[in-house]
């Protein structure tokens, strides 16, 4: 199979190869990203448009750099803008591959910690299943007292028979 023949992989040859750190130039574009978000970007964009606006049109004429409509301005308001779109869809979509990865732990996590919960909910179960068949200290203490009562029968019964014994035993060397 010739090397045109297989698609499985792309084509190395471009007609421009840039090199750049992926990760750095993702981290500027966040950083930009997150300066035109600020209420300070919005506010030095509107001092820049108004001095911009008053010194063009109540300026010096002869010092003018943008007459009536503006269109200086408009360019570089729309170079900003062209610039700044991609930047923050590039930011945009670092932090949806970073939310991703932070639902993806979290899921994990709340896996294992709803695997804990049912082993421990599981192992409660069978403790209170074993405490159910170990005697109480009352029922204990009613076992020992009727031992007691048993034994203390016990030992008068043989008391009485060594008494009988003996006496026997004292029958039997007078006869």
């Amino acid at each position: 199979m010739t090397r045109r023949d297989d698609l499985t992989t792309p084509r190395q040859r471009r007609l421009l190869s840039i090199h750049y750190d992926h990760d750095a130039f993702g981290q500027f574009s966040e950083s930009v990203a997150r300066f035109i978000g600020t209420a300070r970007f919005l506010v030095y964009q509107s001092v820049f448009c108004a001095v911009w606006v008053v010194w063009n049109v109540l300026g010096p004429s002869s010092l003018r750099f943008d007459e009536w409509q503006f269109i200086g301005l408009t360019l570089l308001l729309s170079l900003q803008a062209a610039y700044a779109a991609p930047l923050i869809l590039l930011a945009q979509n670092r932090q949806e591959s970073r939310d991703r990865t932070q639902s993806e732990l979290d899921r994990r996590v709340a896996e294992r910690t709803q695997a804990d919960t049912e082993f421990l909910a599981r192992e409660l179960a069978s403790i209170r299943l074993s405490l159910a068949d170990v005697a109480t200290t009352s029922e204990m203490g009613d076992h020992l007292d009727r031992l007691a009562d048993a034994i203390e029968r016990l030992t008068r019964r043989f008391d009485e028979l060594e008494i009988d014994a003996a006496k026997r035993i004292d029958l039997d060397d007078l006869d």
